[in-house]
């Protein structure tokens, strides 16, 4: 049976909350293998998705895997929302709230105006909850046993940081950006900006250069359009 995933196949799949990048990967491959009775296949995603995130995970097999990171270079593009009033260690749900914050101060105006200075060049910190390595240790395994990772910053680039709904004191948002950005940080950033506190309790990556998640498929209905091939 002819394979074109072995030529090279650019899946968009719609990652689901709850999953790692690796249990998409890992699916499709075993979905792949099954079908062409391969004993192995060269499948890999081009840029991870946190588990508490949904949408674009762009999925190369065979050949096309050669091109994952011309795609991992492209913008990125994120909707979510970050709630005002409260930080927590890993900037987001994965952890509770540990500190909590007045929020009565903050106005629409401010919220725009702060949004606006994130736009250009940063040099943003990585959240301790990350899977930077640090002397061959993740850097979340250090956080996980009350250790303080020794983290750099790292240049990112912002292009844009739009407030598009505010349900104060949850603010929804979207924002494109370069490689590399922790969006975990702006929302922890932003709410510090505000004289507040900050995380993110949704985030759905909507575009990766010109790939749409629009365009993308559950793996439910990937495994299904295998049957018709």
């Amino acid at each position: 049976m002819k394979n074109p995933f072995e030529e090279g196949q650019v899946l968009l799949i719609d990652k689901p909350l709850q999953w790692t990048s690796f249990d998409a990967v890992k699916k499709i491959k075993n979905a792949l293998r099954k079908k062409y009775q391969l004993k192995k296949i060269k499948v890999g995603h081009a840029g991870t998705l946190d588990p508490l995130a949904s949408g674009l995970l762009i999925i190369c097999t065979g050949k096309k895997t050669k091109i994952i990171e011309s795609i991992q270079a492209q913008r990125k593009e994120y909707t979510g929302t970050i709630m005002l009033g409260g930080t927590t260690p890993s900037y987001d749900l994965e952890t509770a709230i540990d500190f909590t914050y007045p929020t009565e101060h903050i106005t629409e105006t401010q919220m725009s105006e702060v949004s606006a200075s994130f736009l250009g060049d940063n040099d943003q910190m990585p959240p301790d909850f990350s899977a930077k390595k640090i002397d061959g240790q993740r850097a979340y395994d250090l956080a996980r046993k009350g250790e303080k990772p020794d983290l750099k910053t790292k240049r990112i680039q912002i292009y844009a940081f739009d407030i598009i709904v505010s349900e104060f004191p949850a603010v929804h948002f979207r924002i494109v950006c370069s490689k590399g950005t922790y969006i975990r940080s702006i929302a922890h950033d932003f709410g510090k900006a505000l004289n507040s506190g900050g995380h993110l309790i949704a985030l759905r990556r909507t575009k990766i250069g010109d790939y749409n998640v629009n365009n993308a498929l559950k793996v439910d209905d990937f495994y299904e359009s295998l049957s018709t091939i």
